[in-house]
């Protein structure tokens, strides 16, 4: 019998962060205060966030020591099995070996606990009694949901109104574990207030849902903020995903040529790459692809330029690829997807050419997980489906090209609780849509002149 999966004991999760920031060639230029356009101390984060995942987000230590309380509940899913798929190999007829790293088995369902369940440690240290949060598709909230049943904090969350809507399933398990969620825009921040007094039918987007949980947690002194991606803190706890990896390729006698992962913010593909990018920093040779959606291609059509992190300019200036702030995407099922900038760090990545991106229409995408799901028995997310296209796209040229590869992707969440879209995608209610040049420039033309 064939060896389909890898399984690592408990005592070889990694007791260690890997930060990228010690071997980047180019480090992110500093975020830059909103009001002043300075650079971002530690006291001007302080209001939002607890000390030391300040320290985290700053720090360019190599290795960050993993708590051992935060250890003792990583164990209850992790480590994640990496799962050779010879079903898929042998449907595409490749010679190319594919293998996937699953990040469906948490309690969540999807890689974001990796870095709740930290977030929610360090703000009870400091005393915090709640936290306020955005989500687009209700994978992070549904993680940070958990975290705080965990912790005994009091959790909201903003969720991006299009998936409140078309994911009450992930809205329930929130409130299942003791959040509150609210459809964002919503009545109860000046935020979503003004946004909603404009346009009574906005259909949110990320950005909004940022800048209502941000407002919230800053007037509020018991309160602090929790993002789920983007910021280097979060990209840090996601790399136990690539650690365990490396430690599982090593018992395969096997190391990636391609890794794949979707991106949004960016917090499952630097998970499962920024541990094998050091490799390549180092001369390894190697390809990381970022996936992203045609009706909000980040990477691929946006500008690399300081942009707030949210809609209504509360949060600091960063560097990135960014389509706009005051950017709405189109409703598409992938709604993890749907933000207007990416993580510093992966910007900075692609931007030195140690990252490469593509971008899918949503119907080739579920084309491509239905295809993954009759083959491989699960159900993908509709995010993690972008990277399952990729990888058949990658599988195909090693067939038509007669070449072995080793392919390597981030089953980043399983998509039991997405079935809506599958549902339309199944019934021919599916749309592409390729987001417009003149409304990216439209975007682009309010951007802040640094």
């Amino acid at each position: 019998m064939q060896e389909t999966k890898i399984v690592l004991p408990d005592r070889e999760i990694p007791r260690q962060w890997y930060n990228i920031m010690a071997d980047m060639p180019n480090l992110p230029k500093p975020p830059l205060h909103p009001g002043t356009k300075q650079p971002v101390g530690p006291q001007d984060l302080s209001a939002i966030f607890p000390m030391a995942l300040i320290e985290q987000e700053v720090s360019t230590q190599r290795w960050i020591e993993i708590p051992e309380e935060v250890m003792d509940i990583y164990s209850l899913w992790r480590p994640s099995p990496l799962y050779r798929a010879h079903r898929l190999e042998t449907t595409l007829g490749t010679p190319a070996r594919i293998y996937y790293k699953y990040e469906g088995v948490s309690p969540a369902g999807s890689h974001k606990p990796n870095t709740s369940i930290p977030q929610a440690y360090y703000n009870k240290k400091a005393g915090i009694k709640r936290i306020a949060t955005e989500t687009g598709a209700g994978q992070w909230g549904s993680a940070m949901a958990l975290a705080g049943s965990l912790f005994g904090l009091d959790v909201t969350v903003y969720m991006v109104k299009v998936s409140y809507n078309q994911k009450p399933y992930r809205r329930i398990a929130m409130e299942t574990w003791g959040a509150t969620v609210h459809a964002s825009p919503s009545s109860v921040t000046n935020s979503g207030r003004n946004i909603l007094e404009s346009d009574p039918d906005n259909p949110g987007s990320l950005g909004i849902a940022i800048s209502e949980a941000v407002e919230d947690a800053a007037t509020h002194s018991d309160t602090n903020y929790a993002l789920g991606s983007v910021l280097n803190h979060v990209l840090l706890h996601q790399t136990v995903i690539g650690l365990e990896a490396k430690r599982q390729f090593e018992i395969a006698r096997d190391y990636p040529d391609v890794i794949v992962g979707c991106c949004g913010g960016g917090s499952n593909l630097a998970g499962v790459s920024f541990p094998f990018l050091r490799d390549k920093i180092n001369g390894k040779e190697l390809r990381v692809i970022a996936v992203e959606p045609t009706s909000c291609p980040t990477l691929t059509k946006g500008e690399f330029r300081y942009d707030f992190g949210d809609t209504a300019g509360l949060t600091p200036l960063v560097m990135m690829y960014t389509l706009g702030h005051d950017f709405v995407p189109p409703g598409i099922h992938a709604g993890g997807l749907r933000y207007h900038g990416d993580s510093p760090l992966i910007c900075q990545l692609y931007h030195d050419g140690l990252i490469e991106a593509q971008a899918y229409g949503q119907t080739a995408v579920f084309d491509a997980a239905i295809r993954f799901a009759k083959s491989e028995a699960i159900i993908p997310a509709p995010e993690s489906a972008h990277a399952i296209k990729a990888v058949i796209d990658e599988a195909l040229r090693c067939k038509e090209e007669g070449k072995e590869k080793t392919i390597f992707f981030n089953l980043s969440g399983h998509g039991y609780l997405d079935l809506a879209a599958y549902a339309d995608y199944l019934s021919g209610k599916l749309e592409d849509y390729e987001y417009p040049e003149e409304k990216i420039k439209e975007a682009l033309s309010k951007l802040p002149s640094i």
